[in-house]
């Protein structure tokens, strides 16, 4: 298995993104969705500013107006942006089309019924999907998914791996040959509450998947 890059999403308050920026993930992720018990208050937010410029710090949004994701992307200097609602295509390409650099997400929560030809329409205006389990909470469900469900994805895009991944899961995730699986997203089986992580569990992680 190639290596995968690391996602760890969820943070709100100041120390905690601090150590968790201090384990040099990938990506990190903040929320700014109201419903979530980890949405992130602009006082924090205003740290995002200020990670490690390897980091790329991503916005996550849950149907949210076009305009207030692009405030939040200039205000806080988001590199991506993670879409976790029912946002469109034309959505996706505005949102591209308005910014250079930056990385457009979109999430999709699977299960055994769900269709990937919706997929089709969002490639050429997006980076990467997001795969997660289906939930009526839009993720952070803690709960994984059967990933043989992705073997009904026939797409060259490559995506991300979420939904209630865990230390545990280390393993079979090591035994995942698919060229496609760019990152892994961890959130809520890493905290210690909601919006706070355990940064030496993540550190374990890091060290046993790559």
């Amino acid at each position: 298995m190639k290596e995968v890059k690391l996602k760890v999403c969820g943070m709100t308050l100041a120390a905690n993104i601090a150590a968790v920026a201090s384990l040099r993930p990938d990506y990190m992720g903040f929320i700014f969705y109201k419903q979530s018990p980890r949405m992130i208050t602009d006082v924090s937010a205003e740290l995002i500013k200020y990670i490690p410029s390897e980091i790329k710090s991503v916005g996550v949004f849950v149907n949210e107006e076009l305009s207030v994701v692009k405030k939040k992307v200039q205000d806080y200097q988001l590199k991506a942006v993670q879409l976790h609602g029912q946002e469109s295509v034309a959505y996706c390409e505005d949102l591209k089309d308005s910014f250079a650099g930056l990385e457009v997400i979109k999430a999709f929560g699977v299960d055994e019924h769900f269709d990937f030809r919706v997929l089709k329409d969002y490639q050429k205006v997006i980076d990467y999907f997001l795969f997660d389990t289906k939930t009526k909470a839009h993720g952070g469900s803690g709960k994984t998914f059967d990933w043989k469900i992705l073997e009904h994805y026939t797409l060259d895009q490559p995506y991300f791996l979420s939904g209630g991944i865990d230390l545990e899961h280390a393993a079979a995730i090591a035994e995942i040959e698919d060229a496609r699986l760019y990152a892994l997203d961890i959130n809520s089986r890493f905290e210690v509450e909601p919006g706070i992580k355990d940064a030496q569990k993540i550190k374990e992680f890091i060290i046993t998947v790559k």
